[in-house]
């Protein structure tokens, strides 16, 4: 990872198929780092939750700058539970479509790469989230099916 690229975190609740895990991929490939749990510094990370009050916006690019940008990958099921803390660091993204082979079509059902990328390109860190994406052959129908929605965020 190159020094002027966000640092990229994933909580990993282990309830997908491995083969399939976009999480375990980029983490493979030395993209993204995976941790048990927020603590420490990353205490002021942005946290994408696609059920959170606020969304993500570029006035949160300092702070990912700054603390690095962390993903859930876990069900709705899951996340629903986590959802009933209060973060303030908590930011889901605009509506986007899914355009992984699991979820391909449906809104809101992105994959840990489609989030990070989408997050990325929202905070003008287009190159990073394009990278991201370049890893899965789906990667690039993300783009083409979601440019103006992520577009009108600029």
């Amino acid at each position: 990872m190159y020094s002027n690229e966000i640092k990229l975190y994933c909580i990993k609740y282990n309830e997908c198929d491995p083969k399939k895990c976009t999480a375990l991929k980029l983490s493979n490939l030395g993209l993204l780092k995976i941790i048990k749990r927020i603590k420490g510094k990353l205490n002021k990370a942005i946290v994408l939750n696609p059920l959170s009050k606020f969304e993500l916006s570029r006035k949160d690019k300092s702070l990912i700058q700054n603390y690095g940008l962390i993903v859930l990958d876990c069900s709705w099921k899951k996340v629903l539970k986590l959802s009933n803390r209060s973060d303030i660091n908590s930011r889901r993204l605009p509506p986007l479509i899914a355009t992984n082979p699991v979820n391909y079509g449906k809104w809101e059902k992105l994959s840990s790469a489609e989030a990070l990328a989408a997050a990325l390109y929202i905070v003008s860190y287009k190159n990073q989230g394009r990278l991201i994406l370049s890893k899965f052959r789906w990667g690039n129908e993300f783009w083409k099916i979601n440019k103006n929605l992520l577009e009108k965020k600029k």
